[in-house]
């Protein structure tokens, strides 16, 4: 009775957060009220492979689909290794969607200056992920002869978390920073990381290589500025595989990637590694990602 206790346990703790899981366990279980947070400042990722319904197709050769979700099941099991490294221990796996990795930083409860100290150190735990999930998906395509592509899109803001249902119940979070951080992954560019205005004010002190995109159209929001996330411009953060330059180009260039500058983005001002001028060209990116579109330095 006691090891069936302990599996039930451990098999709530991989379903729900962890202070989530412990308030069950606390808790009245005959109880129907909601659970549910609210958060004032969230960091939310969505990452997807925009290329994997072009790949996946039901034929005998491949148990009428299966093989293709093997792979897709290897490539979110690898993601889902990636966030057990202690490095990532703030981050909360929400759940994945098709081919959509949906990920958040920030869910364990803080209050005060204590909140406020932390959400751009949290925000760049999420950034590093993001930017390793493109190493681990490099790993799986040279292994398994593919071509996926991440896209990726970041947000932050005030959510509401909860668990809903009394069966099979889900942990999950609500808001307009959820529909945002979704739409910065819909509205973005394979191979590139899309980020809000605010991730880029948060980020941009942290050493972050960040290039603006532009104005970009969002549904339900109008125009938005935004950047992309071209990798970190120091040694710190987690330990990553460097990829060659060759195989970057290459994956790169299969995707068939063209990204113009949209008007929008604010004049660069003058002091140390600015662009000044069509006579500097922006830093290369970090060896994270492919090689990024020529535009302005943020």
């Amino acid at each position: 009775m006691e090891q069936v206790k302990l599996d039930n346990k451990r098999i709530l703790f991989n379903l729900l957060p962890a202070h989530v899981a412990q308030h069950f366990l606390t808790s009245n279980p005959r109880s129907m009220d909601l659970y549910y947070q609210s958060y004032s400042q969230v960091g939310v990722m969505f990452a997807s492979i925009p290329n994997f319904n072009d790949f996946y197709i039901e034929l005998d050769g491949n148990n009428m689909g299966v093989e293709c979700l093997r792979l897709l099941n290897e490539i979110i099991a690898d993601f889902d290794e990636l966030m057990e490294k202690d490095f990532y221990k703030d981050l909360e796996k929400i759940k994945t969607i098709g081919s959509t990795y949906m990920a958040a930083v920030g869910l364990v409860p803080t209050t005060g200056a204590k909140a406020r100290k932390c959400i751009s150190a949290h925000l760049s735990t999420l950034a590093d992920f993001a930017i390793e999930m493109f190493d681990v998906l490099d790993e799986i395509n040279y292994q398994s002869y593919n071509d996926f592509v991440l896209r990726v899109g970041i947000n932050v803001g005030p959510v509401v978390a909860g668990v809903i249902g009394a069966r099979r119940p889900q942990y999950d979070i609500w808001g307009n920073t959820v529909n945002v951080a979704s739409r910065m992954d819909s509205t973005g560019v394979p191979g590139r990381i899309q980020v809000t205005e605010e991730v880029h004010r948060l980020l941009r002190r942290r050493a972050y290589r960040f290039s603006c995109r532009g104005k970009v159209s969002v549904k339900g929001k109008g125009e938005m500025l935004t950047y992309f996330l071209e990798g970190r411009t120091d040694g710190n953060g987690p330990q990553t595989r460097p990829l060659s330059s060759e195989r970057r180009t290459c994956l790169y260039g299969r995707a068939g990637l063209q990204t113009g500058l949209a008007t929008g983005c604010p004049r660069v001002g003058a002091g140390p590694g600015a662009l000044q001028g069509s006579g500097l060209a922006p830093q290369p990116p970090g060896p994270h990602l492919p090689p990024a579109a020529a535009g302005k330095e943020a």
